[in-house]
């Protein structure tokens, strides 16, 4: 073999040396490194990392923040109402090392105890608290999912419960239902109307009856509001009072013609 080719055949093994013992972890990355199957704290990254080729095995976790999509769970509630749930779950990994000795698959664990989290939450609750109190269930969510991941050096961020799905039958029942209390809204709201206009239309009638140049205004007034419409005939509304007197007049007695003996 020739020098130049016994150089290149040097340089070659360097390169792919250095290549096996030089990493780059990027800037949201985490290197853990087992050295003969012991982890070596604290854990490595981002930037330049060196490893010894067939002693050190070097694995990388991820510190961004996972959306973990939970399936959709069929739960029967408190008040035996059979519903369809799902949700999302937001965590990252606050601590590589616990991540990665403290369970096999922590990505896989998140999820299956996000599942039957999410059952028995809601199971607890009543149709009407899952519909109305959303957030407080959220918060419950978080609450128990961080407090089960913490020792994976998990950090559950945030829980949403996306999308509730209802039997036809409770739906079209509910339909009814909010129809009803519409209905009834309306029938109080009138009912309150009615009410409050009659109080009104008892003051305006007792300061008429109290001023009675007040009732001649207001028949003027009236008299006005008709002749401003483009009406051919033209209504005169009398009072009553006035034919009063006809109609009421005093007996007039007519005496007996004398009659002689």
């Amino acid at each position: 073999m020739d020098p130049f080719t016994t150089v290149l055949v040097i340089f070659a093994l360097v390169a792919m040396l250095l290549g096996s013992m030089i990493k780059i972890l990027k800037e949201y990355e985490r290197g853990v490194i087992f050295r003969l199957g012991r982890v070596i704290r604290p854990e490595k990254g981002p930037g330049l990392v060196f490893i010894i080729p067939g002693i050190d095995k070097l694995v990388r976790v991820s510190l961004r923040v996972i959306v973990l999509d939970v399936e959709k769970q069929d739960v029967i509630t408190r008040d035996n109402v059979s519903v369809a749930v799902n949700a999302v779950v937001y965590f990252r990994i606050l601590d590589p090392v616990k991540a990665i000795i403290s369970v096999e698959d922590y990505f896989f664990a998140t999820s299956q105890l996000a599942q039957t989290t999410l059952r028995s939450v809601v199971g607890q609750g009543e149709l009407d608290e899952l519909l109305s109190e959303r957030e407080k269930i959220n918060h419950q969510l978080q609450e128990i999912l961080d407090q089960h991941t913490d020792p994976w050096g998990v950090k559950v961020t945030q829980v949403e419960v996306k999308h509730i799905d209802l039997p036809t039958e409770m739906q079209r029942a509910m339909a009814k239902q909010a129809e009803a209390e519409r209905e009834r809204r309306a029938k109080i709201i009138a009912a309150e109307g009615e009410l409050q206009a009659s109080v009104k239309l008892a003051q305006g009638a007792l300061v008429l009856d109290q001023t009675p140049t007040a009732l001649q205004l207001r028949y003027l007034q009236t008299l006005s509001e008709i002749a401003v419409e483009n009406n051919s005939t033209t209504l005169f509304p009398i009072p009553i009072d006035i034919f009063s007197a006809f109609f009421h007049q005093p007996k007039v007695e007519i005496p007996e013609p004398e009659t002689k003996d």
